[in-house]
C-alpha cells in the first residue's frame, strides 16, 4: 500500500488481525471517522484515565426524562463532542429520537468528511430500559 493512500486511514474498530499477513486490519478513512465518532459517543467521559476529557455523557441520558428539552440539550452536546474531539469533521447534525415501544433512544449523526467534503452518517442506539 502507497503511503498516500494509507493517509486517512487507522486500525479497525474492535481490532482485528488479518489471518493471511498477521496484522492488524486497517479501515479507510470513511470507517475510520465513522468508528472514531462511535468510539467517542460510546466513552463516558472520565473513562479514560490518560485522557479525562475524551468521549461523552450520552449514556448518562437514558436514565433521564426524554422530554424534547432533554434531547435537545443532547443533540447539542453530542454535535459539540463531535466537533470537539474528531478534527477530520467539518459540519455535523445530529437528531436524537426516543422510541417509547422499544424503549430505545436513536442518535443519528449526519457529518461532513472535512478533506474530501463527503457526507456520511451513523446512527447508535442507546438502550433505556
Amino acid at each position: 500500500m502507497e503511503e498516500r493512500e494509507r493517509l486517512g486511514c487507522g486500525m479497525k474498530f474492535p481490532p482485528q488481525i488479518d489471518r493471511t499477513t498477521g496484522r492488524f486490519v486497517l479501515a479507510d478513512e470513511n470507517e475510520s471517522i465513522r468508528d472514531s465518532v462511535y468510539l467517542i459517543l460510546m466513552t463516558q467521559k472520565g473513562e479514560r484515565p490518560a485522557r479525562p476529557e475524551f468521549g461523552s455523557r450520552i449514556l448518562t441520558y437514558p436514565f433521564t426524562d426524554t422530554n424534547p428539552t432533554t434531547l435537545h440539550v443532547l443533540e447539542r452536546q453530542v454535535k459539540e463532542t463531535i466537533l470537539t474531539q474528531e478534527p477530520r469533521i467539518s459540519e455535523v447534525d445530529v437528531e436524537a429520537k426516543f422510541e417509547a415501544q422499544e424503549a430505545c433512544m436513536y442518535i443519528h449523526v449526519r457529518y461532513t468528511v472535512a478533506r474530501t467534503g463527503k457526507d456520511d452518517r451513523l446512527t447508535i442506539p442507546v438502550e433505556t430500559a
